[in-house]
């Protein structure tokens, strides 16, 4: 069986800015950098690591310093909030009408979804009983809740509060 671990990446200027940087490439903060560190403390007995093509995907697993391959898969992007990427989170609202309707110009929660199916239909079969770790973003996180943990439907992930936690694990 496969375990998958998953950690949001670290925190962006963005996120201290409430931004939502969706597909632009975002950079670590200070603090964002420190806590990347403290994941490769949390993390260092992986077998391989995943992460989104984005900066600040990438920048966290290269500051955890992690020694298991890191390999990018675009398919682990954040949400592509089309015209919105660069916006106040608050412009995104309500989130909950973009599970099925795309962001203009952008993609919904449901692509992310099926993004994440495919890669996890890949993980499965390239990495069957191996640590993998996987660090994304929040789409990430609720699409993998949906297909792997609770079940439960988007619509409920996407408007639940979030509480951080040093991350998620799931068996395929």
């Amino acid at each position: 069986m496969t375990r998958l671990i998953y950690e949001t990446h670290s925190i962006t200027v963005d996120n201290e800015r409430e931004i939502a940087t969706g597909w632009l490439p975002g950079e670590l903060s200070v603090t964002g950098q420190r806590l990347a560190r403290e994941l490769g403390e949390r993390r260092g007995d992986v077998d391989v690591v995943f992460s989104s093509d984005l900066l600040r995907a990438v920048e966290t697993v290269e500051l955890a310093g992690l020694t298991a391959p890191h390999l990018q898969d675009w398919r682990l992007r954040e949400c592509n909030y089309g015209e919105l990427n660069g916006a106040p989170v608050d412009a995104l609202n309500p989130r909950v009408e973009r599970i099925h309707m795309p962001f203009p110009r952008g993609q919904s929660y449901g692509d992310v979804v099926e993004l994440t199916r495919s890669f996890l239909a890949d993980v499965k079969t390239w990495y069957a009983d191996a640590t993998v770790l996987v660090v994304a973003h929040s789409a990430n996180r609720w699409a993998l809740e949906h297909l792997l943990g609770s079940g439960r439907p988007m619509e409920e992930l996407i408007v639940a509060p979030f509480n951080w936690q040093p991350g998620w694990e799931y068996d395929l």
